[in-house]
């Protein structure tokens, strides 16, 4: 991690807090002028610090109450294998994240679903069908008890 000031952390958790913040709001959380904090923050995204920003909308509002964790076994762990499968896990946009692993499956997702109907059929007619797929392990989430994005500094 680059060298970090005490300045530089109180902007970047603000930030993740509340990404929203006008460079006014955010100065003022800061302690600095407008313009200060603004060469600040500009100096921060710059950088490789910041991998981006994005908007995190309520997934239930959106249509998509169910969460599930899907653990994934391929018959191979060949190169090839791999990049095939993870090219196809790509574009599957019910698929929220995705993670190699070092243990018994091979790749877990983090997958969100409409209904159970829609769970069954991501599961039959989506991810059994992936090249290389010998076995698929699902795990419903009963409720979200704390999900963030934001990293300690």
């Amino acid at each position: 991690m680059p060298a970090l000031d005490d300045t530089d952390i109180k902007i970047l958790n603000a930030l993740q807090q509340d990404g929203r913040l006008s460079n006014a709001e955010l100065a003022a959380k800061v302690n600095l002028s407008p313009s200060a904090c603004l060469r600040r923050l500009h100096l921060l995204m710059a950088g490789e610090l910041v991998a981006g920003t994005h908007l995190v909308l309520d997934q239930k509002m959106v249509g998509y109450p169910g969460t599930a964790y899907v653990f994934l076994t391929l018959d191979g762990q060949d190169r090839k294998q791999l990049d095939a499968f993870e090219a196809r896990i790509k574009l599957i946009p019910q698929v929220q994240e995705c993670y190699l692993l070092a243990g018994q499956a091979d790749y877990l997702l983090r997958v969100v679903y409409k209904d159970s109907e829609d769970l069954e059929r991501l599961h039959s007619e989506v991810l059994t069908r992936l090249p290389g797929i010998r076995r698929v392990q699902s795990t419903m989430t009963l409720r979200t008890v704390k999900r963030t994005a934001m990293l300690p500094l």
